[in-house]
């Protein structure tokens, strides 16, 4: 059977989640990782050529998985690439998904080509499972929570910084606030109230702190609205406390089905590395985005367009025995 050629583009830690990931994947293979940097510099068991080189493969890979931060690259990387190449991402800057799918959409649709956008968890498995609940207990509300964890589109952001030399990004839930929805009380919930964002800042030698720490509590569509803490850090506490990924959450969907009968809808994760298990739903993506285009069916889909089905790489017959 005709394996599925996947390239990377981008080699932090979604990029190098991705490639342990596909060696899971049996029906898939890794043609290379793309990068920015000098190839000859990365440490890699796979392929590694600089991303200009990546119109050398246009025949020779079936689905891009794009591995950038979605502050700059992706939206820089992703409309280009759309041209030659279908393409799974991480675009998690929720405030400018749609707007992001529609400039994506017309690209792939005037190429024939083929996109699942904005995938990983949040925006994607949570997504799903905001709709679906939503849809089953249509009289309710729907809460959702991230942490404790670190962010990786936050953690990138703030490293963009100017003067920061190392950063990480902790979103922390209120416990309080979620256990009084599970008790079934009235509460004053929304996203910026239910969680503390956390940053952990290495600051370069002679950089303005109070400049750095306002420049990150009022970055819009990330920081502006929470409770925000900054801390600087050294390098040596940073590299013994901070270098892990962890990271989770919980849709939880409280719902009526009658006037007086309650009912409780929860997604949950528990993740020991947030980059691994978005980069395992990635795969899974472009499993699919080969599926799609191979049926001709073009442009900028997400995880609520796309069948789940299509994730799997067993048959339909092998999943109808598992319904």
């Amino acid at each position: 059977m005709k394996k599925i050629r996947i390239g990377i583009v981008g080699y932090g830690n979604l990029g190098r989640g991705v490639e342990t990931g596909l060696k899971y994947a049996e029906d898939m293979e890794l043609v290379g990782v793309f990068t920015r940097r000098d190839a000859s510099e990365i440490e890699s068991e796979s392929k590694v050529y600089n991303l200009k080189e990546i119109d050398n493969f246009k025949d020779s890979i079936d689905v891009l998985i794009l591995c950038g931060g979605s502050a700059n690259d992706i939206p820089e990387q992703a409309p280009r690439l759309a041209v030659d190449f279908n393409t799974v991402d991480s675009f998690d800057n929720h405030a400018h998904i749609p707007e992001y799918c529609n400039k994506m959409d017309s690209i792939l649709k005037e190429n024939k080509r083929t996109s699942v956008v904005s995938s990983g968890w949040d925006p994607g498995l949570f997504s799903i499972n905001r709709v679906l609940s939503e849809a089953i207990l249509p009289h309710g509300e729907t809460f959702t929570f991230w942490g404790t964890g670190v962010s990786q589109g936050h953690s990138d952001a703030i490293r963009r910084v100017s003067g920061v030399s190392a950063a990480v990004q902790y979103t922390i839930p209120s416990t309080e606030l979620i256990n009084a929805i599970a008790n079934g009380e009235k509460v004053n919930y929304n996203s910026h109230t239910a969680h503390k964002r956390k940053c952990y800042i290495v600051a370069e030698e002679g950089s303005n702190l109070d400049t750095i720490r306002e420049t990150i509590v009022n970055m819009p569509d990330y920081f502006v609205g929470y409770e925000t803490e900054v801390e600087f850090i050294d390098m040596e506490e940073f590299e013994k406390n901070h270098k892990g990924m962890p990271h989770g959450g919980k849709v939880i969907r409280r719902g009526f089905t009658d006037d007086v009968n309650m009912s409780l809808y929860e997604f949950s994760l528990n993740l020991n590395s947030n980059p691994q298990f978005t980069a395992a739903v990635n795969i899974a993506y472009a499993r699919a985005c080969y599926k799609l285009h191979n049926e001709g069916i073009y442009g900028a889909k997400t995880v609520l367009d796309v069948p789940i089905r299509y994730l799997s790489p067993k048959s339909y017959d092998e999943l109808l025995k598992m319904i």
